[in-house]
C-alpha cells in the first residue's frame, strides 16, 4: 500500500468521498471512453465501411494487447522504483484524451497503433488509480468506499452508449463521435486534476519503514494458490470480452431493425455502475474469493442469456447480468491482492491486470476465427459466447476451491484493511 501513498505528510484528497469520486471519474475516462467507446461506435464504423468485422477484431485485439503491455509495465516499474502514482494517473488521462481525439483522423492504418497506445494508457490509469485511491481510503478509515471508484467505468459505458444512440439518430459520422468523446475526456481530466496532485518528498526522518521481505514477497496462501488466483482472474478477462466487444453487432444480427438495439450497451454500463455500488454494501469480512465465484456465475449466465433467449428480453437481461459483476470482480480482486501481498500490492495488481489482459486478447481472435471458419455469423457468435461462459464457470470453481483449501484467518479477514 505504501507504494501508492504520496510521500508528503498531508496527502492530496483528504476527504473520502472526494477520493472515491475522483477515482470514478478517472476510470470513466480510461475505461468507459479510452477502452470501451469503440464498442458502441463500431456499428457506425462498419456501416460507413471504414473497416470490416475482421479489421474490427484486430483493432480490439490491439487495444487489449496495449492493456496487457501497460499492466506489465506497471508491475515491472512498481517492483523497481517508488513511483508517484498521482503523476502517472495524470499522464495516462492526458494520453487517453489525445488518443481518443486522434481516432477522428481518417487514417485507417494508424488506428491500430492508436488503439494499442490507448490500451497502454488505460492500464496505467486503472492500476495506479485503483492502488492510489484504495490506499488513501484505507488510510482515511473508509476502505468500503472503494467500490465507488469502480462506478466510473459503468457510468462511462452508459454515457458513451446513450451518446452514440443520439449520434445515430442524428446521422452523425463516427469521426464526430470520437471528437465528442475526446472533448468529454478532456473535461473530466480537468475535473480530477487537482485531486491527483503529485507527491512532494517528505523529510528523511518521516520516511516509512521498509517493508519486511517476507511481507512484500510472500502470500499467506502459498505460491500455488496465488498462481491459481491469477489464472482465475485472467479467465474473467476472456469471459466478458466477446460480449463487451461485439454486443451491438450481435444484437443487430439477432434483432435486425429493432429500435432498441442501441440501448443494450448503455444497459450494460448501468449494470456495471449498480454492481459497483452494491459491492460497497457487502461487509469486507466476507471471503473475497467466494464473492468472486458468485460474480463469475452471474456473468456466465449473462453471457449466455442472449443465446438462450434471443429476444429483447434476453439481450436486456444478458446486458444487465454481464454488467452487474464487471467492476465488482475487479474491486474484490484488488482487495484480495492487498490481502495476499500486503507489502507488494502494486506489483501484484499489475500481475493480475496483465493476466486479465491476456484473457481479453484471446477473445476477439477466437470470435473472428469462429466467424470465418465455415460457420454462419450467428453460429460463430454462439460458439464464442459458449466458450466464454465456460471459462467464467471454471474461474468460479477455482475461487470456490481456493476458499475451501485456504480459508482466511480471522486476523486478515478484512482484505481491504491497511
Amino acid at each position: 500500500m505504501a507504494a501508492f501513498l504520496p510521500a508528503a505528510s498531508r496527502p492530496a484528497g483528504g476527504r473520502p468521498f472526494v477520493v472515491g469520486l475522483a477515482g470514478a471519474l478517472a476510470l470513466a475516462v480510461a475505461m468507459g471512453i479510452g477502452r470501451f467507446a469503440f464498442t458502441p461506435l463500431l456499428p457506425m464504423m462498419l456501416g460507413e465501411q471504414s473497416i470490416d468485422l475482421p479489421q474490427a477484431s484486430w483493432l480490439a485485439t490491439a487495444n487489449y494487447l496495449g492493456y496487457l503491455i501497460g499492466a506489465l509495465l506497471c508491475m515491472v516499474l512498481s517492483n523497481r522504483w517508488r513511483l508517484d502514482a498521482a503523476r502517472l494517473v495524470r499522464a495516462g488521462l492526458v494520453a487517453t484524451t489525445l488518443l481518443t481525439l486522434a481516432m477522428a483522423l481518417p487514417w485507417v492504418p494508424a488506428w491500430g497503433a492508436l488503439r494499442f497506445l490507448a490500451g497502454v494508457a488505460s492500464a496505467v490509469v486503472f492500476v495506479f488509480t485503483s492502488g492510489w485511491c484504495l490506499a488513501r481510503l484505507a488510510a482515511l478509515g473508509t476502505p468500503a468506499l472503494g467500490g465507488l471508484i469502480y462506478v466510473g467505468p459503468g457510468a462511462g459505458i452508459a454515457l458513451s452508449g446513450l451518446a452514440v444512440s443520439a449520434m445515430v439518430a442524428w446521422h452523425w459520422p463516427s469521426a464526430s463521435g470520437w471528437l465528442v468523446f475526446g472533448v468529454l475526456a478532456a473535461g473530466l481530466t480537468a475535473l480530477v486534476w487537482p485531486i491527483f496532485r503529485p507527491a512532494h518528498p517528505a523529510p528523511a526522518a518521516t520516511a516509512p519503514a521498509p517493508v519486511a521481505p517476507a511481507a512484500a514477497g510472500r502470500s499467506p496462501d502459498g505460491p500455488v494458490a496465488t498462481g491459481l488466483f491469477v489464472l482465475a482472474y485472467g479467465l474473467a478477462g476472456f469471459g466478458y470480452i466477446i460480449t463487451a466487444t461485439f454486443l451491438p453487432v450481435i444484437a443487430r444480427e439477432a434483432l435486425p431493425g429493432s429500435v432498441w438495439l442501441d440501448l443494450f450497451w448503455p444497459l450494460l454500463g448501468l449494470g456495471v455502475a449498480i454492481g459497483a455500488l452494491l459491492a460497497t454494501r457487502i461487509p469486507l469480512r466476507h471471503d473475497g474469493r467466494h464473492l468472486l465465484a458468485g460474480c463469475y456465475a452471474v456473468q456466465a449466465l449473462g453471457v449466455m442469456a442472449s443465446v438462450w433467449l434471443p429476444s429483447l428480453a434476453g439481450f436486456a437481461l444478458g446486458s444487465l447480468l454481464v454488467g452487474l459483476p464487471f467492476t465488482a470482480i475487479t474491486y474484490f480482486a484488488m482487495q484480495e491482492a492487498r490481502r495476499l501481498r500486503p507489502g507488494g500490492a502494486a506489483s501484484f495488481m499489475g500481475l493480475l491486470t496483465a493476466a486479465y489482459g491476456l484473457g481479453q486478447i484471446a477473445g476477439p481472435p477466437l470470435a473472428n476465427a469462429l466467424l470465418h471458419g465455415g460457420a454462419s455469423r450467428a453460429r460463430g457468435f454462439t460458439l464464442s459466447l459458449g466458450t466464454a461462459s465456460a471459462a467464467l464457470l471454471l474461474g468460479a470453481l477455482i475461487f470456490l476451491w481456493l476458499g475451501w483449501a485456504h480459508p482466511v484467518r480471522s486476523s486478515s479477514s478484512s482484505g481491504a484493511a491497511p
